[in-house]
């Protein structure tokens, strides 16, 4: 994976969005994995959208429980474990 997209915070998804686009028409092969109240991110439609070109999204299963309880999570819930491993996979990690 070229790029991995970290995000930490609500506020995250106004500029992963447009980054997962542009990585996405420039060939690149990008992931994300959110966590802490990052997960609010995927309240974000075009956000969600962008992540549909993504090779792996994944949630910190904690922090959707945390901050999205009783909804339906859209993407790969797992552990720290995931984001550690997309760490390791990627070339370059940017947090937002």
């Amino acid at each position: 994976m070229d790029v991995l997209l970290h995000l930490t915070t609500p506020d995250a998804a106004k500029l992963a969005a447009p980054l997962g686009q542009a990585l996405t028409r420039s060939g690149a092969s990008w992931g994300c994995f959110l966590t802490n109240d990052g997960v609010t991110a995927l309240d974000n439609t075009e956000f969600l959208s962008a992540c549909a070109d993504a090779e792996r999204v994944a949630v910190c299963e904690h922090s959707w429980d945390l901050h999205m309880t009783g909804q339906s999570c859209p993407v790969e819930k797992g552990s720290q474990t995931i984001n550690s491993a997309l760490m390791a996979q990627a070339a370059k990690v940017i947090s937002l």
